[in-house]
């Protein structure tokens, strides 16, 4: 069984047979340890690996072991995207880029988890900047005929501009595009960092904003492959890596 306790939502997937059992997902709450333990109850037993921002609640909890987002993102995408030679990972607290070789062995990785700039957290606060559901702020980005540029990628000065923009009168839907345009950026410059080959996959929640991976394949000039749920792409590795264990 694998588990990615990330820092909005916890995901498990259960893999036996040589195929998904069950899978998950329910939001994370002030006790993520308790979300855990009921998934890992209803679950059943076996050998346990963990991953995400929460995996050291588990460390050897019931026997479950730990490993890095890195190797988890790297093995679940290489069973869904064998030909995968790119990822990008961004979740609700960091962003990841991961350069991986024909067999699927990690070469090189870049992580942003020092502050909230272009994660999932940050799309959200920019929502609320602006008065709109993130579903709304998605919408209205994605609706927008020009961008107003955003300056600033630190949560609080960009939060401050967007104020500002606000008051000046400018369309809400072109500083929502904006926004989506400078995480856009932020991406593309941390995969520049491993190099950039072709499949490039996008998994994480943020993976299922179709504005941003959109702005993102407009900056890459390539496309992005996004797996059918990419949120479960890190839990998927950790059962794999837990199946090839016992």
């Amino acid at each position: 069984m694998g588990l990615d306790i990330g820092s909005r939502t916890v995901k498990c997937l259960v893999w036996g047979h040589g195929r998904i059992l069950s899978a998950r997902k329910e939001i994370n709450t002030h006790d993520p340890l308790a979300v855990c333990a009921d998934m890992l109850a209803e679950a059943g037993h076996g050998l346990t690996i963990a991953t995400g921002y929460g995996r050291r609640l588990l460390s050897g909890y019931h026997g479950c072991e730990t490993v890095s987002e890195i190797k988890a993102f790297a093995r679940g995408t290489k069973a869904l995207q064998p030909s995968c030679r790119t990822v990008l990972d961004i979740g609700g607290q960091d962003t990841k880029g991961i350069a991986l070789g024909e067999r699927g062995a990690i070469e090189k990785f870049q992580m942003n988890d020092k502050c909230a700039a272009g994660t999932g957290r940050f799309l959200e606060i920019m929502a609320t900047a602006l008065g709109l559901s993130l579903d709304d702020f998605i919408r209205e980005a994605g609706s927008a005929e020009q961008a107003e540029a955003i300056n600033s990628m630190c949560t609080v000065f960009a939060e401050s501009e967007v104020i500002s923009m606000i008051s000046r009168g400018l369309p809400r839907s072109a500083i929502a595009l904006g926004i989506h345009q400078a995480v856009a950026r932020r991406a593309v410059s941390l995969l520049e960092q491993v190099g950039i080959r072709e499949p490039i996959v996008f998994a994480g929640g943020v993976a299922l904003n179709p504005c941003l991976a959109r702005e993102i394949e407009k900056q890459l000039g390539k496309p992005l492959v996004i797996p059918g749920d990419p949120q479960m792409v890190g839990a998927l590795g950790c059962a794999l890596l837990a199946a090839e264990k016992s």
